[in-house]
């Protein structure tokens, strides 16, 4: 859409909004629907003026701009919008069409319609909640999945309820609830008779590690440092993945027990044969997890850690592993585990082979400054944007690069400016990219200048990256901080960069105009943050195993004297 071919009531319209009047707006853009109801591009301008303007129906008004841009652009791909509107089999193809592509938006849109058009099954409506939740929609998003859960109750299906509530209001309360009530449901205790694991004097310390797959899945930048620093002389490593085919790349010593064609009652019944002490689950609420195994206690000790920092939820978890200030009266009651501090960090993390030289700031031969963010759109919370929109504000020469698959979406563009322009900032200073691998993905760092943390839900690998290729990332801390807060704090303090870390949303604006009002100060944190970064906890392997190792030594006596 093409933003620079404004009509001069557009034009009249988009000056009234972005100098505050967004009342004198609202009347030139709904002139111009009446006028061409069909066109979606007054329509987002209209969204926009009526959000800043608190008016009720703003989010409807954004929905119908995002419906006509989907329909208009959709026929250009050469799908039959009008079947679509009919046709419910023919819809959810161009849905999931749109979706394997990443076309997020358009595809939620898509998939509303096929739908309304009827066969509604649980598939379909875990696809459309996806949709919505991977567009930034999460309460909507979490409708759909409690009418997929309600209607065709399964606990894998349960689960994508859990995660959508820690982006909505109240987060971390309405994730303990809704894990709660999935353990309840799902992993009631299921005791399978005493364990008589002898004391560990003389002898190794059996773990065993339970996700889908660690070697071929996003976990292996976090869980490698752990397995090839185990010390194999105190600790024996078992893996309880779905398959051993994925997991051939670790050292000799690790066992691999696949359990995917293992029931829930016959994987924990193989645990308590191989004698393990301590159970770790790497995969929290994700899809294709076997919490359910740990309903069955087939260890002494069960410990969640790694890929979820929030509660499992389920009475048999024993501790939750978190960095070393995760322990709080505010966060202990929103965990049924009890929060372990495992020093600085909650967990080690091996930069991506292939990174570039470190690089000046790039403001130095840009002369303006990009800040960025590589986050999920689903991260992009109101709060967020609020404070994004504040810095930008402040900077009005600065412009925000959002970059993720996602974004290869052209409606989730248009409607991420109109979220912004309903904030006083024009939509041409926000850009986009998508997906990229390699050289490229590196070379996309930089580009940026300061990265900007999303709240409540805040980065992890994306911050990790960021600052393991150079790029100051400045993080939300508030106090009291939610448990993603505590997470978000804990990496640029590991990094020796305070300066990074905001305690409100009025913090976090100053502290970005503050640390890129001078380009030469900037480029001298730069300067600070790779090396840092590599030579602070994040990247010590073998003292954040060593701590593990320790842990889990005290944990297991911490039991035996229990049964004594």
């Amino acid at each position: 859409m093409d933003l620079g071919a404004a009509t001069p009531d557009l034009q009249a319209g988009r000056e009234a909004l972005l100098s505050g009047d967004p009342w004198a707006a609202i009347a030139i853009f709904q002139a111009h629907v009446l006028r061409d109801p069909a066109e979606p591009e007054p329509r987002y301008w209209l969204a926009s003026a009526k959000l800043t303007a608190g008016e009720p129906d703003a989010l409807t008004a954004l929905d119908d701009a995002r419906i006509l841009h989907t329909l208009a652009v959709a026929k250009t791909m050469g799908a039959d919008t009008a079947r679509c509107q009919t046709d419910a089999a023919y819809a959810f193809q161009v849905g999931r069409e749109l979706y394997a592509q990443n076309i997020v938006a358009m595809s939620g849109v898509i998939q509303g319609l096929a739908l309304a058009a009827g066969q509604v099954d649980a598939q379909r409506l875990l696809g459309y909640g996806l949709a919505l939740q991977h567009q930034g929609r999460p309460e909507e998003a979490s409708q759909v999945f409690r009418a997929a859960m309600e209607n065709f109750p399964s606990a894998p299906l349960h689960q994508f309820l859990i995660y959508p509530q820690l982006l909505c209001d109240d987060g971390d309360a309405r994730h303990l609830a809704e894990a709660r009530a999935w353990a309840a449901l799902y992993a009631p205790p299921a005791f399978a008779g005493p364990l008589a694991n002898p004391d560990r004097v003389g002898r190794k310390l059996k773990v065993g590690y339970v996700a889908p797959s660690l070697a071929k899945s996003q976990a292996r930048q976090f869980i490698a440092p752990l397995l090839e620093n185990h010390d194999p002389d105190t600790v024996c490593v078992t893996l309880y993945t779905t398959s051993a085919d994925t997991e051939q790349d670790w050292p000799a010593w690790i066992d691999v027990h696949p359990i995917g064609g293992l029931s829930d009652a016959g994987a924990a019944a193989l645990i308590r044969r191989d004698g393990i002490d301590i159970l770790a689950d790497c995969w929290g609420h994700s899809a294709g997890s076997r919490l359910p195994v740990f309903a069955h206690r087939p260890a002494p000790v069960q410990v969640a850690w790694i890929n979820y920092v929030q509660t499992t939820g389920l009475g048999q978890m024993d501790y939750v592993l978190h960095a070393g200030a995760g322990s709080t009266p505010r966060a202990d009651a929103l965990f049924t585990e009890e929060i372990w501090p495992i020093g600085p960090v909650f967990n080690a993390f091996r930069p991506a082979a292939g990174r570039l030289p470190p690089a000046p700031t790039p403001a130095l031969r840009n002369g303006f400054i990009t800040f960025g963010s590589f986050n999920h759109p689903a991260k992009l919370s109101d709060w967020a944007l609020d404070a994004w929109a504040g810095v930008l504000r402040g900077a009005p020469t600065s412009r925000l690069l959002l970059k993720y698959r996602y974004f290869a979406d052209p409606v989730l563009q248009r409607v991420t400016q109109a979220r912004f322009a309903a904030r006083g900032v024009a939509p041409e200073r926000i850009v986009f990219a998508g997906h990229s691998g390699g050289e490229a993905y590196f070379e996309a760092f930089r580009e940026i200048d300061l990265m900007l943390d999303a709240w409540p839900a805040p980065g992890s690998t994306t911050t990790l990256d960021a600052l393991s290729n150079g790029v100051p990332v400045l993080v939300m801390a508030e106090s009291p901080p939610s448990i993603g807060g505590l997470y978000a704090r804990s990496i640029p303090q590991a990094a020796g960069l305070p300066e990074l870390i905001a305690q409100s949303s009025e913090d976090f604006v100053s502290r970005a105009l503050e640390i890129t009002v001078d380009v030469d100060r900037l480029d001298a944190l730069r300067a600070r943050v790779r090396p840092g970064f590599d030579n602070g906890p994040c990247c010590d392997e073998a003292g954040f195993t060593r701590r593990v190792e320790l842990a889990f030594g005290q944990m297991f006596d911490r039991w035996r004297a229990s049964q004594t």
